[in-house]
């Protein structure tokens, strides 16, 4: 069985090894062909907490880790601007 992934933003980072990642999923409404889009918050193991609010993360499917923890980071695709300037 294939590992499923999706790319989201990480809206919270206040937990210990463990981010919120709001992935948005885009589709055409059924009866009226417009876009609309849905939201879904995933909790994600963070090991090394080097995640911060803003980032663009790509998660992975892994096996149940807590109670709400079924997904851990794979990698970080791009640092938010506001996390770069903090560590100055």
């Amino acid at each position: 069985m294939a590992l499923k992934e999706r790319v989201g933003t990480v809206v919270s980072d206040k937990m210990n090894k463990t981010v919120v990642v709001a992935v948005i999923n885009r589709y055409p409404h059924p009866t009226y062909k417009k876009i609309v889009s849905r939201t879904t918050r995933y909790k994600a193991h963070d090991p090394d907490n080097s995640c911060s609010n803003g980032d663009r993360v790509r998660i992975k499917e892994t096996r149940p880790l807590s109670a709400h923890k079924r997904w851990a980071i794979d990698e970080i695709i791009n640092k938010s601007v506001s996390a770069t300037e903090d560590k100055k």
